[in-house]
């Protein structure tokens, strides 16, 4: 049943049905925005890079041909829009300084003190740069060499950027923690 109206939706979106385009956007969009949400700072932007997606989606989806693949080919075209809006904006440019950062050691326990949702948030905080290298990283499962090759940026700098951003969300947890203390 599902397969079938997934099928339909898509096959509608193909034909650039405006019913079936809004059927997909509407099914999609929790996902869609939970995804570019984790390479902005505000939902506003989240937004915007989530309709860029969509409207690439609407306009190659006849490249598509596997409607069971649909959810993992949309995440794709997400991912690289978010990419492109980094690019565009010039936000690989400037990375914050973090080298003042000391060691922080966090609890290994650190799921029991810290919900998902507030570990996401706390990755909001990080700097633009070191944000989307980590979630490339860390959720995409995307190799450095990936990551390099997307972004224009050397294997070296993906890994300094990880580094960077692990060491960051080690003292905001850190932090979080001693706020719950």
């Amino acid at each position: 049943m599902k397969q079938t109206e997934d099928f339909n939706i898509i096959e509608g979106c193909r034909k650039n049905k405006r019913k079936a385009q809004e059927q997909l956007y509407r099914k999609y969009y929790s996902y869609a925005l939970a995804t570019c949400i984790s390479y902005v700072n505000n939902e506003y932007e989240a937004v915007e890079i989530m309709n860029d997606a969509f409207m690439k989606a609407f306009k190659n989806l006849a490249k598509n041909t596997e409607v069971q693949h649909f959810k993992s080919w949309f995440r794709r075209i997400l991912v690289n829009t978010a990419i492109d809006y980094h690019r565009k904006n010039n936000k690989f440019k400037y990375a914050e300084d973090i080298e003042e950062a000391n060691e922080v050691n966090v609890s290994e326990n650190v799921e029991d003190q810290l919900s998902a949702e507030e570990i996401m948030e706390l990755v909001q905080k990080l700097p633009d740069t070191y944000r989307i290298v980590f979630v490339l990283y860390v959720i995409e499962g995307y190799s450095h060499k990936e990551i390099a090759a997307e972004l224009g940026i050397a294997d070296s700098t993906s890994r300094a950027h990880l580094t960077a951003a692990n060491k960051k969300l080690r003292q905001l947890i850190s932090n979080s923690i001693r706020d719950y203390a």
